[in-house]
């Protein structure tokens, strides 16, 4: 059975990740992508769909300690058992650019530190989510897993007991080993296409050294020094881990169908890049003094949208994919139960036209942090506030991708005036050609029918949807947006009745699903990132003791590792749904950022 969401350590490659449950089984691994099918579904099921522990072989025992080590994704997971003490230490081997020459691997490394310890290794690789068992075979040190188009290479080390697998079992290698004070044992699991013969040498130490110097020369660069450091640190180490490097594309979570209510269907696909939560990646690393990825993340974002003139999705996949139907992996019986488990997502369809504000503001920062906007770049944003320009007054689905129906929702409806507030400053800046008079008219229009339409001046406060009573947290963004003041009376009521209304036992949800429907069954948690959300607007309110005790709250769900998924169920008090979640680190970063900041409200044009 699958750990508890938050016991989960993530590794990463920037090509893909792999979820480490505190029993020391990897329970989740795509190959070679982000998006590609799982070799390991074990956290949407159980073993027999695909998982790799290692542990001690002695029964009962637990982990003494987990960490990260320094500024790092590599994991150190302690035990100790009556015999002695060894550490475990796990990584992916960061992949660059031309990922194409490197294989994806990862390196399960164990060393002896006290005594005399018995540890077991067993491995069953599930390829396509689970469902089809390989033909294993032995070659030299290697267990080689072949099925259809991928090979996954278990490197054995030498004088490790090995066996199973092809030898008439279920398909699991069980490697039987001991270590004893200063010895190391690695294993490395390789995957390539299935053709290929043979896999390259590879030195798991030297692979480790250069893994942890890495990390910590990129982590290095952050700019944060305030009192929230360390979770600041692993939150920007998070986002980068989410990136996938041979294309700049940066994706939402690296998991699938991790549900938002433990035996609901509210399970999605989140292993694709969506604009939105990339743009607001791309904004807290350009933030933490990480301008590269801003580069690269571009380049990929003009690869994505060229050709869409009339609007661009929601999202796509990691190279630039368009296509991303959905569908249920029926024989998977979902994390604890909760089914269906999706492959795919069908928001790609949606009309969301809050990204146009989104890339906006991404490409105002950028220009901001000295990247200069080149006139490619300029031609096909001019060409999306044409898009703006054209459908701004139309209904859509809005930021939460609601499956109920299109309505005017009033976030949406804020960042088309966030798009059209960049883009002046962006053209005013750089000089660039723009129609800047229908621009700015644009602005003021937005501005004046939001306030219209969007506010409920009988109650004081913005609602989720033109001429709708409910309330969404996504309100507590405007003064972050620049459209108001923080000290606005009407973001201030707001602010407040969010806090009131839509509180989950000291948690923000996102909306009320019952008194603003949103076309699914069931309930969900309370969204992590609308409570850092929350103490952004209270700090940039003037409000920093309150700010700082949301803030603090809510850092505090991540426990040992500092790893936040979507949501959180203050009463069982556990995390729900995908994990790591971007959203939720980027809105932890930029709520550290507010609380070190002097309250000043954002400039404000409309």
């Amino acid at each position: 059975m699958a750990g508890r969401i938050e016991d989960y350590a993530l590794l990463g490659d920037l090509g893909t990740a792999a979820l480490v449950g505190a029993d020391g089984s990897v329970d989740w691994l795509c190959l070679p992508r982000f998006d590609s099918p799982s070799c390991f579904a074990a956290l949407l099921g159980e073993e027999r769909h695909g998982h790799w522990a290692l542990a001690p072989s002695e029964p009962g025992v637990v982990p003494v300690g987990r960490r990260y080590l320094g500024d790092t994704l590599v994991l150190e997971t302690r035990w100790r058992t009556r015999g002695g003490e060894a550490r475990v230490l796990d990584f992916m081997p960061q992949r660059p650019a031309d990922a194409g020459r490197e294989p994806p691997r990862l390196v399960r490394l164990v060393e002896g530190t006290s005594g005399r310890v018995e540890l077991c290794s067993r491995l069953r690789v599930r390829f396509h989510y689970g469902r089809v068992v390989p033909w294993v075979r032995r070659t030299g040190h290697h267990r080689v897993a072949v099925a259809g188009p991928d090979a996954a290479w278990l490197s054995v080390p030498s004088g490790v007991h090995t066996y199973g697998a092809g030898e008439g079992t279920d398909g699991c290698t069980r490697s039987d080993f001991a270590v004893r004070a200063g010895e190391r044992v690695a294993f490395t699991l390789t995957w390539q296409p299935s053709h290929q013969d043979g896999v390259h040498r590879f030195d798991p130490e030297q692979s480790l050294r250069e893994s942890l110097d890495g990390w910590e020369r990129w982590s290095a660069r952050c700019r944060y020094q305030g009192p929230w450091q360390a979770p600041v640190l692993r939150s920007l180490l998070t986002l980068k881990a989410l990136s996938y490097a041979p294309t700049g594309g940066i994706v939402a979570a690296p998991t699938t169908s991790l549900p938002e209510w433990l035996g609901g269907p509210r399970n999605w696909d989140y292993r694709y890049c969506w604009l939105r939560d990339a743009s607001l990646t791309l904004a807290a690393l350009l933030r933490g003094g990480h301008r590269e990825e801003a580069a690269s993340w571009r380049r990929w974002l003009l690869r994505a949208i060229a050709g869409e003139r009339s609007g661009v999705q929601a999202l796509y996949g990691v190279a630039g994919e368009r296509a991303l139907p959905e569908a249920v992996a029926d024989w998977l019986p979902g994390y604890e139960g909760s089914r269906p488990v999706r492959i795919g997502n069908a928001a790609v369809g949606q009309v969301q036209l809050d990204v146009h504000g989104e890339i906006a503001d991404m490409l105002h920062r950028a220009l901001e942090a000295g990247i200069p906007m080149e006139r490619q770049v300029w031609s096909l944003f001019r060409s999306q506030m044409d898009a703006v320009a054209a459908h701004w007054r139309e209904p859509d689905e809005g930021l939460w991708e609601m499956r109920g129906g299109r309505r005017h929702f009033t976030h949406s409806k804020v960042m088309c005036w966030v798009a059209a507030d960049r883009a002046v400053r962006m053209a005013e800046h750089t000089g660039l050609p723009a129609p800047l008079p229908e621009w700015r008219a644009l602005r003021d229009a937005v501005h004046a029918d939001v306030c219209a339409h969007g506010y409920d001046p009988a109650r004081g406060v913005f609602v989720q949807a033109y001429g709708e009573a409910g309330l969404d947290a996504a309100a507590l963004l405007l003064a972050q947006a620049g459209f108001l003041p923080a000290d606005d009376p009407r973001v201030v009521r707001t602010v407040d009745a969010i806090r009131e209304e839509l509180d989950l036992d000291g948690f923000v949800r996102r909306y009320d699903p019952v008194a603003t429907p949103d076309g699914l069954p069931g309930p969900e948690g309370a969204f992590l990132a609308c409570n850092f959300w929350l103490a952004e607007a209270l700090a940039l309110g003037g409000r920093t003791e309150e700010a700082t005790e949301v803030f603090a709250r809510t850092v505090a769900v991540g426990g040992e590792l500092g790893l936040l998924s979507e949501q959180w169920d203050p009463v069982a008090r556990r995390q729900l749904g995908n994990a790591p979640q971007a959203f939720t680190h980027v809105a932890l970063v930029n709520a550290a950022f507010a609380l070190d900041t002097p309250p000043t409200s954002p400039p404000v044009v409309g």
